[in-house]
């Protein structure tokens, strides 16, 4: 996963304030430090769906503007945020702002979000029932093991009926503890990897699976054809281009986040994913 860099591309990686104090882009290294023309390298980290395949789409946008995008795919919500601390990659874009916020105040990050760009709408997914009011007395809901997915899921399934939360929370902290009315005296289980998910639905355990959209794309299932629930796609749970504090004003970072919500990629998203991923303004 933690890929080193030749020789040849460390000479050409001078991105301000990304593993560098100056603030001007690196002279490629091909016109032999001449300075006649100018590259600068910005390596993202990214969930292989649908944020690699996003940011793929926008490597030539860039490229344009003598930029050149490394994307580095990981399997997990851990090692983009280690790797970002460590200046092993220039940003990332993978997760939703309340993760993104309690993963600072969890390991003492310190990173700032560049911009939002998309929303992958959560889903209720089932093998054997085909909506929420089916779901039996006691019925089993299988959800991440991560708290900062717990709000949204526990929020969705007060939006659709099933639970009601106390009222005096911030409902993106939510956790299971702060269910006060289960009519259906669901039984919820949330120590699962989010990225396990797939296979649990799959398998069949549980009554219903919670799954983020982009785990559920990845693996071929369509959230807005399969699930028998979806997130509103006004959710806060934005994802986000992170990067470490201070590097939010470099140009690079800032073309980066300018080509991704481009006219074109805005539409690239809407007709790949069809209302699974939503560009946000």
């Amino acid at each position: 996963m933690k890929k080193l860099l030749t020789g040849t591309l460390l000479a050409t990686l001078a991105l301000a304030g990304c593993g560098s104090d100056s603030n001007e882009t690196g002279t490629d290294s091909s016109n032999g430090g001449s300075g006649e023309s100018e590259t600068s390298t910005i390596k993202v980290g990214a969930s292989n769906v649908p944020h690699a395949e996003i940011l793929e789409q926008v490597q030539p946008i860039l490229e344009e503007q003598g930029i050149e995008l490394q994307i580095e795919t990981y399997q997990d919500y851990i090692f983009p945020n280690e790797d970002l601390d460590s200046g092993e990659i220039d940003a990332n874009y993978f997760q939703h702002i309340p993760y993104f916020e309690s993963q600072m105040e969890e390991h003492g990050y310190d990173f700032a979000n560049a911009g939002g760009i998309h929303i992958e709408p959560i889903g209720v997914y089932s093998q054997e029932y085909d909506s929420l009011e089916e779901l039996p007395e006691g019925a089993t809901i299988l959800m991440s093991s991560s708290v900062a997915d717990h709000g949204r899921i526990l929020s969705m399934l007060e939006a659709q009926g099933l639970i009601t939360l106390a009222e005096d929370i911030d409902k993106t902290k939510a956790e299971v503890s702060d269910i006060t009315e289960n009519p259906k005296d669901l039984q919820f289980e949330t120590d699962y990897e989010a990225a396990l998910l797939v296979q649990m639905y799959e398998q069949g355990e549980g009554d219903a699976v919670l799954i983020n959209s982009n785990y559920a794309i990845d693996a071929g299932i369509n959230p807005q054809e399969d699930s028998i629930a979806l997130e509103d796609s006004d959710s806060p749970y934005v994802n986000i281009i992170a990067v470490r504090s201070g590097d939010e004003d470099n140009e690079a970072v800032q073309a980066l986040v300018e080509a991704l919500k481009s006219q074109d990629i805005q539409d690239f998203i809407i007709e790949e994913w069809g209302g699974s991923v939503v560009p946000v303004d």
